[in-house]
């Protein structure tokens, strides 16, 4: 499943070095659970793209409610406000084919090109969870020397952990 998640307007950017911190250890702490399972996610100015995994509506509906509540709650104490954070409901969308996983988390772990703010294109966006992403058709996991643990859990599901890959692997290149 594709979610996003969007900030109220006039709110500070999400990449910067503390906001995405913030975000990464909201995101390890409910990454898994009742479930629910954070696979993928990119970190825009104002939005958040998530590919999760829910064992059903609510499931879902209580993961990114969860998830939610910890993104709030950190990025209020690291900006000094309080209130309400996230203009409105979450967006979601069920994918169904191994076409329409792959082109997910090509949207996904690749926004920033849809978004064009990234600088160098030729590289993983470092606020993405590309690192800890095996479906690269250029680089493996190894490459990365990463000396966190990971704010994702591995994908359970046939369409994302073999599916999508008969359409072939993402390249890292626009």
């Amino acid at each position: 499943m594709h979610v996003v998640l969007k900030l109220k307007k006039g709110l500070p950017s999400l990449r910067t070095k503390r906001p995405f911190r913030a975000l990464r250890v909201a995101f390890r702490a409910g990454c898994d659970k009742n479930g629910f399972r954070l696979n993928h996610y990119s970190v825009q100015g104002n939005h958040l793209h998530f590919i999760v995994e829910a064992k059903d509506r609510t499931a879902l509906s209580r993961g990114i409610q969860g998830l939610a509540v910890r993104i709030a709650r950190a990025l209020n104490k690291l900006w000094s406000r309080n209130g309400k954070l996230f203009a409105d409901r979450y967006f979601d969308r069920i994918l169904r084919t191994p076409r329409e996983v792959k082109n997910a988390l090509q949207y996904v772990l690749k926004n920033t090109d849809h978004h064009k703010t990234h600088s160098t294109p030729d590289l993983i966006d470092i606020f993405c969870s590309g690192m800890f992403f095996d479906g690269w058709r250029e680089v493996r996991l190894e490459d990365f020397s990463v000396s966190e643990p990971p704010s994702v859990t591995p994908p359970r599901t046939w369409l994302q952990r073999v599916g999508w890959r008969r359409h072939g692997l993402l390249s890292i290149h626009p």
